[in-house]
This record gives C-alpha cells, structure tokens and sequence, in this order.
C-alpha cells in the first residue's frame, strides 16, 4: 500500500459529489513526475502511469466529481461541478496536513454539459509548470505530481491534438461555488455541514460564521495581494476558481504580466476585462461577498441583523487587502519597517513604472540601491522615477540590496518562453519545457547564465492571449 487515503469529504458531506470512476487511459504514459513533491508528501509511487491516469486506481481510491455552482463571468450557474476532473481521494502528508488527489482531464461526469471530460496535453503541462513556478515564488497554490498522456487523440479547435491527464494535490477543493450550490437548492443542513466542514479543516481557530468569513477574506487578501505583487493574472477569477483553502487553484487562461499595464487581460474569453490584473482585488471583494450571502442563515436568526452584521464585514474588505497589499510591496520595495506615506509612496512607484517590465523593475532596484543610473536605463520616460528614488532610499532597509534580491524573483514563467516550450512538447521535444522549469524553481537565483529566461518578450511581440483549454 503506498498511499493511505482517509476520505473525510466524501464520508462527512453527502449530496456534494456523485461516486463514478475516471475512464480507463488506453496507453497511459508518464511525460513529468513531480518526484521531490511525492517524496514532500511522503508518496511512494509505483504506478505513476496507472494512477495518473485513472488505468488503474490505488488502493483506496474513491473516485468522485465534486458538485459546486459558480458565478462566471458575473451569471450565475446553479450546477457546474466537476466536468472533466475525478478526486481520487484525501492523504495525509509527513506533517498530517490533509491533502486532496485530483486527477483532471480524465473523462466526462454528469456535470459535463456537453464536453469531452478530457484534456490536452498543452493545457495540462502548462498549469504544471505556472503551478510548480508559484510555489517556488512562495505563492499558496495546488501542485501538481504528473503529466500522463493517455494514448489518446481528442478533437480541439486545432484539430486533433494529444490528450492527457494532470494529477494534482491541494488542500481541498472546497470553492465558494461549493457553498453556492447548496445555498441555491436552500439546502440549508447540508449548507451548515459544508461551513463546519470546512472550518474544521482549515480554519479550526474560527468560533462562529462571522469569524470564518473573517479568516477566508484574510487568506483571500494576502493571496491575492502576492499574486499582484509579482505580476500574475489569474484570468478565470469565477467563484467556483476561488478555492476557500486560500490556494491559487485552476490555471486555465493565465500568465504573467509583463510591462507594466493596469488593464492586462490574458484570457481569450474576457472581453471586457473583468478580470483585468488590476481588477482582481475587485473581484476578490465580489466572490467574497457571494460566499458571505450564503453564510447569511448562521450569522443569525434575525435576517435584518444577519445582513447588518454581514454588511459590516464586507466593508473591511478593501482595507484588510490594502493592508496585505502594503505589506506585500514594503517588502519588495525593500522599506525598513512601516511609515504612515509608504502607501503614497508605493502608488508613486507604480505610476512611474508603468510601461516598464513589472519584474525587471523590481528585481533591478537591488542594483539601484548603488548603481542609479543601470536602473533607469529600464525607463524611456525617466521623470517620474527620478524623482521618487531619493524619497524610496530614505525608506530602505540596511541590507536592502541583499533583501531585495530574496523577494524579487530575476525568472517568471516569460509568455514566450511558456508558449515555444508547448509546442515543442506537443511536437514531441521536452527539452525547452523541463529547461523553462528548472528555471522558474529557481526564481530568485543570479541572472547571469541565465539572461535567456530572464528578459521580456522581444519588442514588437504580439499580444498574449491565453486559452481556458476546454
């Protein structure tokens, strides 16, 4: 027996999945194996190609497909649910943290709509790689243990393409549409099952409804004020990707920000920009306040004094994210200590260094701090940022250099670089994929040597535009 699954979900909260097994890869083949994360974990795997695949199932497994709701795109769907995903079950790890074992991609389930329930092997190794790339930029994200093409050819807009399965572990796969879905039936047992569930789980320190929601929004806020920090656009932020673990979950149309640009928008299906980078602290504060009306009932038995008290804490929410922001950003500005106008002088920050590629700007100051004239040759218009760097180095740390260099990472997963390793796997050749990730597993290391993964985009470079792969 190499993995002792122990499957609470499942056991404590019926009426949220439906039981079915993964469909049987043909001619399963392991392509990546996370193997130090295995080792992490405490997994011995002897079937990779098996397991990772739903061929053949580990002892103990549990196959199920999870049912949640969601807002997408701002509508609302009362069922979406696991439409190409199967958990395998739940593990505990070295340090009896609970994990869950996913495998996606791996065949239909009624929750479907339509889809095949499978997945390309493009789409699969990129949230391999941008997972793998933000959990070494110290980001609370999902993991993933392998890439396994299935032997099979499944239909995309392109054509026919190679399919595949990823397997992933999280802390759960608890979302705000998985309260949602409940709360639209008015299932309100099941639905105070779900809170308790998940307040023993993750936030066990949480007495009653109001300080659950206080915790989730307090996870919510530093996660996201991290993913604004080094750039990152989550693409799909719908409540049903918002995972209440307070983990970046569900790499689908996603990337990394390359010039400083508020409005960037990644994602091929978000014509608007709702989920525009710089909206994202927006949209953290709406799914926050869809997971709260579901909490209304147990907040208390009055419903005008439950959505009193409900709107009360829903109006900390900017200021709980400003001050994970800050916080965020004194330290890769480098400040000592907190000072009432760091916030001024953050704002002046980025207004000056709009244009400019965000982790270039930021991962340079470290030179700056001696060397101010390698840093502004970052910048065509130099006005701006001339004026603040006075103000900036009578804010730094003592060892700002050195600390500069520790949080500001020289390799992101650069769009170009992510989107040439692709299409080389998909052709058939690995090496760019596994070269681009031992790169960004190793984001703070020096630039030189390493000059290929760390410069943007040549100039000129047509916009990125990222697919949910579906």
């Amino acid at each position: 027996m190499m993995i002792t699954f122990d499957n609470s979900y499942l056991r404590e909260l019926p009426g949220s999945y439906l039981r079915l097994a993964p469909d049987v890869a043909p001619d399963p083949k392991v392509l990546v194996l996370n193997a130090d994360l295995a080792a992490e974990l405490g997994l011995s795997v002897s079937d990779a190609a098996g397991w990772f695949s739903g061929a053949r199932l580990p002892e103990g497994a549990d196959p199920a497909a999870l049912a949640y709701a969601g807002h997408q795109f701002g509508g609302f769907s009362p069922q979406l649910g696991d439409g190409r995903a199967h958990l395998l079950g739940e593990f505990l790890g070295p340090d009896a943290r609970r994990w869950d074992l996913q495998l996606k991609g791996s065949g239909r389930t009624p929750f479907s709509r339509g889809g095949d329930g499978k997945a390309a092997l493009g789409p699969m190794l990129r949230e391999y790689l941008i997972s793998e790339a933000m959990a070494a930029l110290r980001i609370p994200t999902t993991r993933s243990l392998a890439v396994v093409t299935t032997g099979e050819r499944i239909l995309r807009d392109q054509g026919l393409v190679t399919g595949a399965v990823l397997a992933r572990v999280a802390a759960s796969h608890i979302r705000v549409g998985s309260f949602q879905f409940f709360s639209a039936r008015g299932e309100v047992e099941k639905l105070r099952a779900l809170m308790h569930y998940t307040m023993a789980r993750h936030y066990p320190q949480a007495e009653d409804p109001l300080a659950f929601f206080a915790a989730v929004a307090q996870a919510q806020a530093r996660l996201i004020a991290q993913w604004m920090g080094v750039g990152f656009v989550h693409g799909v932020m719908n409540t049903d990707n918002m995972a209440l673990s307070g983990e970046t979950i569900d790499y689908g149309p996603c990337a990394f920000m390359e010039a400083y640009a508020p409005g960037t928008v990644f994602s091929s299906i978000d014509r608007q920009g709702r989920y525009a980078y710089a909206n994202q602290p927006l949209i953290l504060g709406w799914n926050l306040a869809r997971l709260l009306e579901t909490l209304l009932p147990f907040i208390d038995a009055d419903p005008e004094r439950a959505l009193d008290l409900a709107n009360a804490a829903l109006e900390g929410i900017a200021g709980t994210y400003r001050v994970a922001f800050l916080a965020v950003m004194r330290e890769k500005l480098g400040l000592a200590g907190e000072a009432a106008g760091d916030g001024s002088l953050i704002d002046d920050f980025l207004t000056a260094i709009e244009g400019v590629d965000w982790t270039l700007a930021h991962r340079r100051l470290a030179a700056a701090v001696t060397d101010e004239a390698g840093y502004l040759a970052l910048f065509d218009n130099r006005a701006a940022i001339t004026a603040w760097l006075p103000r900036w180095r009578a804010r730094l740390r003592a060892d700002a250099a050195e600390a500069l260099l520790a949080v500001n990472p020289a390799v992101i997963a650069r769009n170009h670089l992510v989107e040439a390793a692709l299409q080389a796997a998909e052709a058939g050749d690995l090496s760019d994929f596994n070269a681009l990730l031992a790169a960004v597993r190793n984001p703070f290391g020096p630039e030189a040597g390493r000059e290929g993964f760390v410069l943007p985009s040549p100039k000129g470079a047509a916009d990125y535009v990222t697919y949910c792969g579906t």
